[in-house]
């Protein structure tokens, strides 16, 4: 038996991303945004409104980037989700985490979190069905820490996700499967 539940945001796992920018000053502006996919293939679709200080700095620099948040740092993802940019401006500098320069776009990249998807604004939409900031990914970066034999080891990430149902985060890490082989299983001859 099913039961009905009182939610509509109820997609899980969600990612945890991180989008940075820089402000007019130079400084960095970091927020935390679940509401992020892959559109394609080479492009990314964040569904943020403009009210956010990160996404009027995109605008401004049509540049960011995008950073798998992880568990060791759980914390200042948080912060960056519950603390807007608007009314501190000092957000990134109160996580205590450091940023370096994107070599591919204008844009910073936070040390702390193992891959950064670097990206050029395409476009921001604000349509009745779908708004946000839609960017080509020109880079992608990892933490060596995470790499083996020259790839993404996702063990060793340390991905976090949000959890709509109940408000939390949960570790992602475990392989469970191959994709594109498993359900060959269950193919007819």
């Amino acid at each position: 038996m099913r039961k009905k539940l009182n939610i509509t945001e109820g997609i899980f796992p969600m990612p945890v991303l991180m989008v940075a920018a820089y402000n007019a000053d130079g400084s960095v502006n970091v927020m935390n945004a679940a509401w992020g996919t892959m559109q394609e293939r080479g492009n990314v679709a964040l569904n943020l409104t403009q009210t956010h200080k990160t996404v009027q700095n995109i605008l401004e620099r049509k540049a960011f980037t995008v950073s798998i948040a992880d568990a060791a740092h759980v914390v200042e993802a948080d912060y960056f989700g519950v603390v807007s940019g608007n009314s501190t401006p000092d957000k990134f500098e109160n996580s205590h985490l450091t940023a370096s320069h994107a070599e591919s776009v204008d844009a910073p990249i936070i040390n702390e979190f193992p891959l950064c998807l670097e990206c050029e604004l395409i476009e921001y939409q604000d349509e009745e069905y779908g708004l946000g900031v839609i960017g080509k990914v020109v880079s992608v970066t990892a933490d060596e820490r995470v790499l083996v034999d020259g790839k993404v080891d996702m063990s060793l990430v340390g991905a976090i996700a949000f959890d709509p149902y109940t408000h939390g985060y949960y570790k992602v890490g475990e392989r469970v499967g191959e994709a594109f082989q498993d359900g060959l299983r269950l193919k007819k001859k």
